[in-house]
C-alpha cells in the first residue's frame, strides 16, 4: 500500500473540560507533555514516520496556540507533494454552526478530504501517548479487504465501562460494539480473551476508513464516530479490529495526565522518547543548556533552558526555562516551565510592584501539583497535598483530583499557603 494514497486526519478536540484549567487558553492537542512536547506532536511524529504526506489537522476550540505550534513545527518543503493543513471550524453557506462531535468535524470538512486525493482517510485523536506503525495499520486494512479497521486493545474489567468495548470474531472481524458499558449484564457477552486478565478489546478511537465508505456513513444523522457510526456500520459493512498491545493511553483528565507525566520521569518509564529509530518531533527551541547549581535531584525530567539553585527536586518533570530558587522542594510535581525569560528590566519592575518573578521563589514548597506555564510562585509559598481534598477553584489555583494546578500565568503571592 502507497502510504501517499492516506491522508492522515487529527481531530483537535473539544472543549477539554476534563482537562481545565490546562484548557483554560488552549485547545487539548496543545497542552505540554513531558517537560518539552504537546499533545499533537504524537500524532504527527507517527504520520511522518510512517511516510503520510498529507496530513490534515481539524480545529475548533481555543485553537491559537496548537495553531501557531503547527505553523512554527511542520513545514512540508517545496520539493514534496504533500501538506501540512488546519483545517479550521467556520461557518458557510452550506453549515452555520461549529463541530458537534467527531463524526460532524469531518462530516464539514467532506470537500478539503476529497481533495486530497486519497484512497483511505487515517483518522487520529490529538491527545493520546502512543507510538504505533499505522503503516502496519494501514497494510492491515488493504490485506482484510476491511471497509473499516479500529485500532483495538486488551483491556481489563477495571477500565472496560470508560471505554468504547467491542467483541472480535476469530478473523478479527468486530461482530458487536458497546460504548461504555457500565454493568455485568452489558459486559457478558464481549470477551474476546476469555480466560485473559484482559479479556476485553477496546476502541483506541483510532480508525480507517475507505473514502467512500467514509462519505457514505457520514450521510447518517449522525454526529459521532465511537456512539453512533461505529456502531450502525457494523451490520452493514467489513468492521476489522487491528490488535495493538503497546502502550498506550488517552489523557483525558487531570488524574491521567498527572500520572503519566510523572511515570516519563521513573527509571522505568513505560514510554521511550529516547527511540533513535522514530523519535518524538516537536518545535526546535535555541535555548541555553541546563544550569544546576548545588541541586539534589532524584527521579527528574529535567529539560532545556533551565535554572535550578540549591533546590531539592523528586519525581517530577521539569519544563522549558524553568527558574528554580534557592532552599525550595520539589516534589511528585509537574512544573511547565516558561515561554520566554525576563529581562533584567522586568524582574527590577517586578521588584518595585510586588509581583514574583517568573518561576518558584526561594523557600517554596511545591508538592502534588501542577505549574502552568509563566506561573509566577513568590518566596515561602507552600502548595501541598490534603487528603480528600474536594475540587474547589481558588484565587489563582484550582483543585482537582486532590491535585493542585497553577493555570497558565497566575500569580500567587509571597509566604502563601494552598
Amino acid at each position: 500500500m502507497r502510504m501517499q494514497d492516506v491522508l492522515g486526519l487529527i481531530l483537535g478536540g473539544g472543549v477539554g473540560s476534563r482537562l481545565y484549567p490546562l484548557t483554560k487558553e488552549r485547545a487539548k492537542p496543545a497542552v505540554p507533555l513531558a517537560g518539552k512536547y504537546r499533545l499533537i506532536d504524537i500524532p504527527m511524529s507517527s504520520c511522518l514516520h510512517a511516510g503520510i504526506e498529507k496530513i490534515a489537522i481539524l480545529t475548533q476550540f481555543n485553537s491559537v496556540s496548537l495553531h501557531r505550534h503547527i505553523y512554527r513545527t511542520y513545514n512540508r518543503d517545496v520539493f514534496t507533494r504533500g501538506f501540512v493543513q488546519i483545517l479550521a471550524a467556520e461557518q458557510t453557506h452550506r453549515s452555520d454552526d461549529w463541530y458537534q462531535g467527531t463524526a460532524d468535524a469531518v462530516r464539514k470538512q467532506k470537500i478539503e478530504i476529497d481533495q486530497a486525493a486519497t484512497d483511505l482517510v487515517l483518522i487520529l485523536a490529538g491527545d493520546h501517548l502512543y507510538r504505533m506503525d499505522y503503516q502496519k495499520f494501514v497494510q492491515f486494512h488493504v490485506d482484510t479487504g476491511a471497509d473499516i479497521s479500529i485500532a483495538v486493545q486488551p483491556v481489563g474489567r477495571d477500565v472496560a465501562s470508560s471505554l468504547g468495548i467491542l467483541k472480535l470474531d476469530s478473523d478479527d472481524k468486530i461482530v458487536t460494539f458497546r460504548e461504555k458499558p457500565k454493568s455485568d449484564e452489558e459486559l457478558a457477552d464481549m470477551e474476546s480473551i476469555p480466560g485473559s486478565e484482559r479479556p476485553y478489546m477496546a476502541s483506541m478511537g483510532i480508525y480507517v476508513f475507505s473514502k467512500k465508505v467514509l462519505f457514505d456513513l457520514l450521510d447518517m444523522d449522525a454526529n459521532d464516530f465511537g456512539k453512533e457510526i461505529i456502531p450502525n456500520a457494523i451490520g452493514d459493512y467489513k468492521v476489522m479490529g487491528y490488535k495493538f498491545d503497546g502502550y498506550w493511553e488517552d489523557i483525558g483528565t487531570i488524574q491521567r495526565f498527572y500520572e503519566v507525566n510523572l511515570q516519563m520521569a521513573q527509571p522505568d518509564a513505560p514510554f521511550d522518547f529516547y527511540n533513535p529509530v522514530t523519535p518524538i518531533y516537536t518545535r526546535p527551541r535555541f535555548l541555553p543548556a541546563t544550569e544546576v547549581h548545588g541541586a539534589q535531584m532524584e527521579n527528574v525530567l529535567l529539560t532545556d533552558g533551565c535554572r535550578v539553585h540549591d533546590a531539592k527536586i523528586a519525581d517530577s518533570v521539569v519544563g522549558l526555562r524553568s527558574i528554580i530558587g534557592p532552599d525550595v522542594t520539589i516534589n511528585a510535581s509537574i512544573m511547565m516551565g516558561s515561554d520566554y525569560y525576563e529581562s533584567d528590566d522586568a524582574r527590577s519592575d517586578n521588584i518595585k510592584n510586588g509581583v514574583p518573578d517568573i518561576g518558584i521563589g526561594a523557600g517554596s514548597i511545591i508538592e502534588r501539583a501542577i505549574i502552568d506555564k509563566n506561573a509566577r510562585i513568590g518566596r515561602n509559598v507552600q502548595i501541598r497535598s490534603m487528603p480528600n481534598r474536594p475540587d474547589m477553584d481558588g484565587e489563582n489555583w484550582v483543585a482537582r483530583e486532590g491535585i493542585i494546578i497553577v493555570p497558565k500565568n497566575a500569580v500567587i503571592p509571597d509566604n502563601t499557603i494552598i
